[in-house]
């Protein structure tokens, strides 16, 4: 299964620069790299990325993550994937920009 993660630019050239990264200021805050699934990733640009522009979506598989992904709680009680490592650029399958379009960000067809 794809999972997602939304960077602003600089953190996107910053994983590409080092390689690896604990993630957003609200990742390394937390302890772990936040996740969205294709059905949770348009709510959660929404909610944390509202009206932001430059932004890339990153997409991994959850399962060549192993035990260092953990499905636990959050928004409304579902269920969100949390990478409890760094994540690294070789984790990532393909990136995408993610436009912004008359307020609503533009995500690819081809997510799932």
């Amino acid at each position: 299964m794809l999972i997602y993660k939304i960077f602003r630019a600089p953190e996107w050239a910053a994983l590409q620069a080092q390689g690896e990264t604990l993630g957003a200021p609200v990742d390394i805050a937390d302890g772990y790299v936040h996740f969205s699934t294709a059905d949770q990733a348009a709510e959660t640009a929404a909610k944390h990325f509202a009206c932001q522009t430059g932004l890339v979506l990153l997409a991994l598989d959850s399962t060549a993550l192993g035990d260092a992904l953990k499905w636990e709680p959050s928004r409304g009680g579902a269920l969100f994937p949390h990478l409890y490592r760094p994540l690294r650029i070789t984790d990532v399958l393909w990136h995408k920009p993610l436009p912004l379009k008359d307020g609503t960000h533009q995500f690819p067809q081809d997510m799932t």
